[in-house]
């Protein structure tokens, strides 16, 4: 069958493959990616935060929080918690959690989250010189 094809059948043939090729980056693009919801980090809830007392030790915190997402070597007595949720890609809701212990003990709460009285640090931010013995 193909030694029976003209020339022009061929030009056709070609023509006809050659827009399907073009056509088909035009007709990817059209279609709209689908993006999943992301949860990174440790999910801490207000709930969670009202359990905390002041000289909890660390395995106590650790039993109601879970482990933290980071513990700095330079500061020992801090634990970091983040928590970020992102909805099909747009960020939906961010928090930031700091546990300062002195003597493995819990002493402040920091962060944009409410602690019990006595746990609360100055102005909710994070003081690097607190966590040094």
């Amino acid at each position: 069958m193909l030694r029976t094809m003209t020339g022009q059948c061929w030009t056709a043939v070609r023509a006809a493959l050659l827009v399907t090729f073009l056509c088909l980056p035009l007709a990817a693009c059209s279609i709209s990616t689908y993006r999943i919801d992301v949860q990174q980090g440790n999910v801490v809830t207000q709930e969670s935060i009202s359990k905390l007392k002041a000289d909890m030790t660390r395995a106590q915190v650790k039993f109601v929080l879970g482990t933290p997402l980071v513990t700095d070597t330079f500061h020992p007595d801090r634990w970091d918690y983040f928590y970020k949720f992102d909805k099909a890609g747009n960020p939906r809701e961010q928090r930031r959690l700091t546990l300062v212990f002195q003597d493995d003990k819990l002493k402040q709460i920091l962060g944009d989250v409410a602690a019990a009285d006595g746990l609360v640090g100055q102005n909710g931010k994070v003081d690097p010189a607190a966590s040094k013995p």
